[in-house]
């Protein structure tokens, strides 16, 4: 499995919606756990890194998506 950087500002798709319905995140914490605020309504929640990268389906970065690559 190829090796995603992550930054910060970085805008996730993941595999589950946020109960306001948004699959959309900003990332707001990078290390151990992962921040995260729901684009959808503002909820804030912390995730351990190896849940957060099952998770993740499409990484968006200053409005280009880059991954998965070549989709």
């Amino acid at each position: 499995m190829e090796m995603i950087r992550f930054e910060l500002g970085d805008v996730v798709r993941l595999r589950k919606a946020h109960p306001c319905g948004s699959d959309r995140w900003e990332i707001t914490r990078t290390g151990i756990d992962f921040g995260l605020k729901c684009q959808g309504c503002g909820h804030r929640v912390m995730i351990p890194r190896p849940r957060f990268q099952r998770a993740v389906r499409e990484v968006v970065r200053g409005g280009v998506r880059i991954y998965p690559p070549g989709a």
